[in-house]
């Protein structure tokens, strides 16, 4: 079977002008760090505070997208580190004060747990969908 030329020379024209879209120039992107970087426009964000033995939230569930970063503002008055049970598994550690830290990777769905060792309490339940 033949295909007309015309039909030809536009589906190459279009799959030229989509493939052209995908491209950047842009040379000056900078990295990112877990540990103060601003939050992606995309990510879900969840404030955090630690003091003594108590945490808030305390096993909260909070849904996030399949893929999308979550973002902890996280103000303690120690430091310590924070156990994200995803797959792989992710070891945060703030400051005392004000950290922000953020969780990537969350491709699969179901409920992945985030906590403190340190207090053995659940922080939050990150339900994936």
């Amino acid at each position: 079977m033949r295909t007309p030329r015309g039909l030809l020379t536009s589906t190459l024209l279009v799959v030229g002008l989509s493939l052209t879209g995908c491209g950047s120039d842009d040379t000056t992107a900078e990295p990112t760090t877990s540990a103060s970087s601003t939050p992606a426009a995309d990510s879900q964000t969840i404030d955090v505070t630690i003091k003594g033995d108590t945490v808030t939230p305390n096993g909260d569930r909070v849904s996030v997208e399949k893929g999308q970063d979550v973002t902890l503002n996280v103000t303690a008055d120690a430091a310590g580190e924070i156990h994200v049970h995803s797959t792989p598994e992710q070891e945060l550690e703030y400051d005392a004060g004000t950290t922000t830290l953020t969780i990537t990777g969350l491709d699969q769905p179901g409920v992945v747990d985030v906590e403190s060792h340190t207090l053995d309490k659940v922080i939050v339940q990150l339900e994936v969908s």
